[in-house]
């Protein structure tokens, strides 16, 4: 109806459910406000427990700290660029220079932050990510085949020069006396932690499995110092020979991974002074010449010299392990850089790095020795004085050894690891630009941290050196390719072949044969292979010689073998064939020496 009075009926209805509507929409705005800023409060509760939970790919503890002060800031940033970028689009969408500039900065700190934790960062303002179709969500399910960062695979002819490398350096381990052991890869991160000084941040943390903070072992030496003092362990000669982790930059040209091989020897126990450590230099002189890598150079020095050389120099006595450090690179860098770092960085008294810089030049033998105890400085210091004398005595030693030649007494070696306590020392190859091929020293210290008993009792003095192997076998493969010489990849001594169909089951019962009287043979895993594919097999692995079987030498009972490369066989009684087999094995392998 269309009365005045139902129209006046119907206008106040309506108007009271249009104020009803208005009290409903201000009732869900107001909780919307309350929802909102109670997600604003717990966005920042998550961040700020994101920033203090460790991750499993942090850097360890003394580090962790850092890291994690880096991440919040980082998702800080993220929000305000993202922010930027939102409110740039809706007031000002014509401005495309500073809104591309803003998606610029806000895209570099979400590399930035994937960069530092692994993963992608959260998305800005609590919302979920949009709902991929299920073609964008296979093609992100595609993934690069690849080795990780620093790690890489190795090819037969890779593997066989490493195991030439591996066989000389345990003959020279064995013919000093020592035993293997071997030890877990992974250890209680806290047996780890705390022992390699500024390097401790290299250390891979392991995720929690089952209640225990895990890392990958760091190098070999901790290690074994655990298992000494958990083993109640007083003397021990042992090598060990296993791959240790490393979070460091890698530089595979030069032979510097994450994952590589460690080659140690050490001997734990009151012994002589000196006898120990010299013989170390004296093993890695003998495992260099052995390898054949050209002319070689042991420097060595003395952990306490070291010290007292700093104190002379008037560094500070809680400044000594990380100006040890910043010494300890002076075989990468200038002196004006590690200099710099000294004063810049470590906080050091630019006329006490300027006189340490005196002393890192000096290098050379007895008479070195001789010189610095002429020094007044050096010679009043009680910690020098010790180290000299130590370094007196070793040299004499290594004189003894026939390896004094290869040594070098040299003030700017430094190990900067934090657990030596002695004579240190580190090989390189002269004119070669790998870095070091050995390094090691005196560790008295080290197993007492583990040991339950406190003391003396607790103390298991060491001494021990670790081949780079890496950098050994990256110059011989380098030596191997240049040359184009055959590399075996196998240790075959004999191809059992045929030149006529259907013998098969012949070549089978004569391998057979030959397996059972050690002889290393194979053949090809066709029917009938034909004659000359069997003989360029043979040729182009470097099997020494051929047995070739076919029906008249069976009626005759013999076979056929012929010296690989030639043209002429002999026939061979078939009882006497694994014998003619080792003659020409043996001359082969006299030949390939010769």
């Amino acid at each position: 109806c269309l009365c005045h009075k139902c129209i006046v009926s119907h206008s106040t209805a309506l108007n009271g459910l249009i104020t009803m509507d208005s009290n409903t929409v201000q009732r869900y705005e107001e909780r919307a406000v309350a929802a909102e800023k109670k997600i604003a409060e717990l966005s920042a509760l998550v961040q700020q427990l994101a920033g203090a939970l460790p991750k499993p790919t942090e850097a360890p503890s003394d580090a962790g700290s850092d890291a994690a002060s880096a991440t919040s800031t980082l998702l800080a940033q993220l929000e305000e660029a993202g922010n930027t970028v939102r409110t740039l689009k809706s007031k000002n969408k014509d401005d495309k220079e500073a809104i591309g500039q803003a998606v610029s900065e806000l895209l570099a700190l979400k590399a930035k932050y994937k960069e530092l934790t692994g993963e992608d960062p959260p998305q800005s303002g609590g919302k979920k990510a949009p709902k991929q179709s299920a073609k964008d969500k296979a093609a992100s399910q595609k993934f690069q085949l690849k080795n990780p960062k620093g790690m890489r695979d190795y090819f037969a002819q890779q593997m066989t020069i490493r195991e030439q490398v591996f066989n000389k350096i345990i003959a020279v381990f064995k013919k000093h006396g020592a035993v293997t052991i071997d030890t877990p890869v992974m250890e209680l991160k806290e047996t780890l932690t705390g022992k390699y000084g500024e390097d401790s941040k290299l250390i891979y943390d392991v995720a929690d499995q089952g209640g225990e903070l895990l890392a990958l072992r760091y190098d070999l030496t901790v290690p074994f110092a655990r298992f000494v003092a958990q083993n109640r362990i007083r003397q021990i000669k042992r090598y060990h020979i296993a791959r240790v982790y490393r979070r460091d930059q890698p530089v595979m040209t030069k032979g510097r991974y994450r994952e590589f091989y460690q080659c140690d020897f050490d001997i734990a126990g009151e012994y002589e002074s000196m006898m120990p450590d010299a013989e170390c230099v004296a093993i890695v002189s003998e495992i260099l010449t052995a390898l054949e890598l050209g002319d070689f150079t042991i420097k060595v020095n003395h952990r306490c010299l070291l010290d007292g050389m700093f104190a002379v120099c008037g560094v500070p006595e809680d400044k000594f392990r990380t100006i040890c450090s910043a010494v300890d690179k002076l075989d990468k860098e200038e002196w004006v850089c590690v200099r710099a770092e000294m004063i810049d960085e470590k906080g050091l008294d630019a006329a006490a790095a300027d006189r340490i810089g005196e002393y890192v030049k000096l290098k050379g033998g007895p008479e070195l020795v001789d010189a610095l105890l002429a020094d007044p400085g050096i010679a009043a210091n009680a910690s020098a004085k010790k180290g000299l004398e130590d370094m007196a005595k070793l040299l004499e030693y290594c004189k003894i050894y026939n390896c004094l030649e290869n040594v070098s007494f040299d003030l700017s070696l430094a190990r900067g690891l934090d657990y030596y306590t002695g004579v240190i020392y580190e090989a390189v190859l002269t004119g070669a630009n790998v870095g070091s091929v050995a390094g090691g020293g005196r560790y008295d210290n080290l197993v007492g941290m583990f040991a339950q008993k406190k003391g003396r009792e607790g103390v298991v003095p060491c001494v021990g050196v670790s081949m780079g192997v890496e950098r050994m076998f990256a110059i011989m493969q380098q030596r191997a390719d240049a040359s184009g010489e055959l590399v075996r990849t196998n240790e075959t001594e004999v191809l059992v072949a045929s030149g006529m169909k259907g013998m098969q089951t012949e070549r089978m019962k004569l391998i057979a044969e030959l397996w059972a009287q050690g002889i290393k043979a194979e053949q090809l895993y066709k029917k009938n292979p034909k004659l000359l594919d069997q003989l360029q097999k043979a040729e182009t692995e470097g099997i020494p010689c051929v047995a070739i079987v076919g029906q008249s030498e069976i009626d005759a009972g013999v076979v056929n073998l012929r010296r690989t490369g030639e043209r002429e066989d002999v026939a061979v009684p078939r009882d006497k064939l694994a014998e003619a087999i080792r003659n020409i094995v043996n001359s082969a392998s006299q030949s390939s020496t010769a």
